[in-house]
């Protein structure tokens, strides 16, 4: 956690966040890494436990983003989600697929962390419970999820987008 305050309290201001609980396979986690590089993610949380490294195969998908986004795994995901409500006035976001609010209708500006669920089980219930609002991709189709990777993307491009909006008002 101490680490986790001492990146935060550098970071440019609005603060970007992604946070991944209990994503276990490497390729995913390497995917988000990417994605969050690409999306100007201030850091990637994640619990110790439960949940995926970085694994030599995590960082190969990653492509370098292992080595330039922040990656910091905490002991109580829920105590942190906690910590940067209190601390920092980060709105926590949680995508679940039976949230009533879409995605596109949440508002990403401001100091945000993005919750993304585990592959098939989703969010642990500290961690939603921790989530100041719950959204839901709008699904068209006849699948119920988007794979955890793909989901992060939409959801982080979502914020950029909002953000760079809001900038050109």
């Amino acid at each position: 956690e101490k680490e986790l305050k001492q990146l935060l309290d550098k970071a440019k201001s609005p603060l970007l966040l992604l946070v991944l609980d209990g994503v276990q396979d490497p390729h995913n986690l390497g995917a988000c890494l990417r994605t969050a590089d690409a999306a100007g993610v201030d850091a990637v949380i994640a619990p110790k436990d439960r949940s995926v490294g970085l694994t030599p195969v995590a960082c190969k998908v990653a492509s370098g983003a292992a080595e330039t986004v922040p990656f910091v795994q905490v002991t109580n995901l829920a105590r942190t989600l906690g910590m940067l409500g209190q601390d920092y006035s980060v709105r926590i976001v949680g995508m679940a697929g039976e949230a009533g609010q879409t995605l596109f209708e949440a508002d990403l500006n401001g100091h945000v962390a993005i919750v993304m669920g585990a592959e098939e089980k989703g969010m642990r219930r500290l961690t939603r419970e921790h989530c100041d609002q719950l959204v839901s991709l709008p699904m068209a189709g006849s699948v119920e999820s988007l794979n955890v990777s793909v989901a992060t993307g939409v959801a982080l491009f979502e914020a950029v987008r909002q953000r760079n909006q809001q900038k050109d008002n």
